[in-house]
């Protein structure tokens, strides 16, 4: 009896083996490196996304204060607390090392090299958000360095932005800086660029 219930047994206790060896290997552990990187691939949309918003936002708000505001009087948003000023900067954010134009265009293109490298291997959605606006404001203020005045990798940034007793910024350098306090944050809360958890 028991080697019958075991040959009858076999076809079914077998193929549901395969099904399960079958569902292993595809639904398994073989098959969660393909939902990681299908998350993944969702995760980099998601960083070119908010890179192309904040690009978008920094380039258009330039070429609307150059053209409406540059060689006027500035423009008082909430009176003398913020208000809208146009000037030029050759230097780092909020008008910072105006000596070191070149080197600083140096930096925003490795920080942009640096960025994509991350990207590849890049499952949180958080860390997306933070890269992307880091990657859309260094390619707004390279944009100015390459194309403004007075010469490629030498170009004035514009910046508008003017609130009472601080530097003058504009949309890029405020993406860079949420995006970098952003980064401050995930990385204390222990969340990596793949989307595991660490705890020191």
């Amino acid at each position: 009896m028991a080697e019958a219930e075991r040959i009858t047994g076999t076809p079914e206790s077998g193929s549901g083996s395969g099904a399960e060896s079958d569902a292993g290997s595809e639904g398994g552990r073989p098959a969660e490196p393909e939902r990681a990187e299908s998350r993944g691939k969702r995760r980099i949309p998601a960083l070119l996304l908010v890179a192309l918003v904040a690009y978008l936002l920094d380039l258009g708000s330039k070429l609307l204060v150059v053209a409406e505001l540059e060689h006027h009087a500035p423009v008082e948003v909430i009176g003398t607390l913020l208000q809208f000023e146009v000037i030029r900067n050759r230097g780092a954010a909020f008008s910072m090392g105006e000596a070191l134009t070149i080197f600083l265009t140096i930096i925003a293109v490795v920080v942009i090299v640096v960025i994509f490298r991350i990207a590849r291997k890049l499952y949180s959605l958080p860390w997306a958000i933070a890269l992307g606006l880091l990657l859309g404001g260094a390619f707004g203020n390279l944009t100015d360095r390459l194309f403004r005045s007075p010469g490629v990798f030498e170009g004035a940034v514009v910046d508008f932005i003017a609130p009472a007793h601080f530097a003058v910024f504009n949309l890029a350098d405020s993406a860079i800086v949420c995006g970098g306090i952003l980064i401050v944050i995930l990385s204390f809360r222990g969340l990596d660029p793949d989307g595991t958890v660490h705890k020191d």
